[in-house]
């Protein structure tokens, strides 16, 4: 299996390279050069799995040669030993709550296979590996967790200081060990900037760097695992589902794409945003224009002006946009327009999302799910599918406040957001300047 460079300027490379180093040379980000295909059998036979059974039937057809059958299934029943409600909300529409890992976030499917393939790889080569990341609410917090203290691991991780929750923070700032946290006086997009600077710096050629991002292909692959499990559990023969996507990055809606290319049968995809609104934008007409600087929601992890993830879904319609957001060449724009429906959402309409769903249903919606789930609705009133899924990103206890003001509820707190305001805080504060940042990390006196 190989990976090339959305740019296109950089030599393929095999997953075990791309794991490693994230981003490749030329700042395009890794997407397979064939993607696999599951026959229907095989998909067929997914059906009444567990979800670390889906999730090996899914992942051995990326990781051949990395690692052998065993070590991988063994990896699967470690990562997944949390469970993964479908919760039917009416007679055609669900939701999948992924929030029931470790940090209470979808991330946390991905960041725990992530954390243990790279594991493996760093203990078989040795040395150390630097993890930087950027994070705009529960990457951080999922990264964070599932990477610390792993031997040969370090992490630095990125956070715009007034756009996360306190829980997320507290998430990420508690940890300490070989996790290192900065709350950035900026945006996101100003964290992921000076990320993906860092990656291309030739100062820092000497520290072996790589991202738990989504600019990482191996945040992608393992997040296309529930898209499967879902149809598994609720699709009867014949059923295409309608999946509906909260999106911020875009890791979590072209994993679900990926899923589509290997055989996922699902009918549509309906990608959500906040009132970051760039991609409903250019569906609509084509034209892509970059939201500079990104508009602050309530739903602060999908508040991203200029995805990282784009140039990967531009690729998989057979176009060419590099990491600045410039197309050079043009996607088929009609078959995105087929596959996919895209609303941006506001957050008065988000909020009163969460007040209808839990008035309607007695279901408990936070913000990153009550717009995925808001687009959902205003979909199927214009055409009701036979089947329509809607992911639920993160725990309502993550956004105490919020919940409470809306619906006079204070969400219990499941067990990994548990007593962390008692726990004491570490992390530093610094500007959005990449100079300043640069200098942080020459003084961290990594291992090379």
């Amino acid at each position: 299996m190989r990976f090339y460079s959305t740019n296109l300027e950089s030599v393929p490379v095999d997953l075990r390279t791309a794991l490693l180093i994230g981003q490749a040379a030329d700042k395009g980000l890794y997407m397979p050069e064939r993607i696999p295909v599951l026959s229907n059998p095989e998909i067929e036979g997914l059906k009444g799995k567990s979800y670390p059974e889906v999730a090996f039937a899914v992942m051995r057809v990326w990781t051949h040669g990395l690692l052998t059958a065993d070590e991988l299934l063994k990896v699967c029943y470690e990562c997944y030993d949390y469970p993964v409600p479908l919760e039917r909300v009416n007679a055609r529409r669900y939701l999948m709550r992924l929030d029931r890992g470790p940090t209470a976030s979808f991330k946390d499917f991905a960041a725990r296979m992530m954390a243990r393939l790279l594991r493996h790889i760093i203990k078989e080569e040795g040395g150390e590996l630097v993890i930087l990341t950027a994070t705009s609410g529960d990457t951080g917090s999922a990264v964070a967790h599932a990477f610390h203290n792993v031997e040969g691991i370090r992490m630095v991780v990125l956070f715009p200081i007034a756009e996360v929750s306190v829980r997320q923070r507290q998430q990420m700032t508690t940890l300490g060990g070989n996790v290192t946290t900065i709350g950035v006086e900026g945006k996101f997009d100003d964290c992921q900037a000076l990320v993906k600077r860092a990656f291309a710096d030739p100062d820092l050629r000497h520290i072996r760097f790589s991202s738990a991002n989504s600019i990482n292909i191996g945040r992608l692959l393992p997040q296309s695992v529930y898209y499967f499990y879902a149809c598994a559990q609720l699709a009867d023969p014949g059923v295409r589902p309608v999946f509906a996507v909260p999106s911020g990055n875009f890791g979590n809606m072209c994993a679900g794409m990926l899923a589509w290319r290997m055989g996922l049968p699902a009918a549509r995809f309906v990608i959500a945003t906040n009132e970051n609104d760039e991609f409903p934008r250019f569906l609509a007409s084509g034209r892509y224009e970059k939201i500079v600087p990104s508009r602050k929601c309530i739903s602060n992890a999908m508040n991203v002006g200029h995805p990282s993830n784009l140039p990967r879904l531009v690729a998989l319609y057979g176009g060419v946009m590099d990491e600045q957001g410039n197309i050079r060449k043009a996607p088929d724009l009609g078959a995105m327009q087929r596959d996919m429906f895209s609303l941006s959402i506001t957050d008065q309409e988000t909020r009163e999302t969460i007040v209808s769903a839990y008035q309607r249903h007695r279901t408990i919606l936070e913000p990153h799910g009550a717009v995925g789930w808001a687009a959902l609705e205003r979909f199927a009133a214009e055409k009701e599918p036979e089947l329509a899924i809607a992911i639920e990103t993160a725990h309502p206890a993550k956004f105490p406040e919020e919940i409470k003001n809306l619906l006079g509820i204070d969400p219990e707190p499941p067990p990994a957001l548990a007593g962390l305001e008692n726990k004491p805080e570490h992390y530093t504060t610094g500007p959005a300047d990449y100079n300043w940042f640069k200098d942080f990390l020459l003084q961290q006196r990594f291992q090379v």
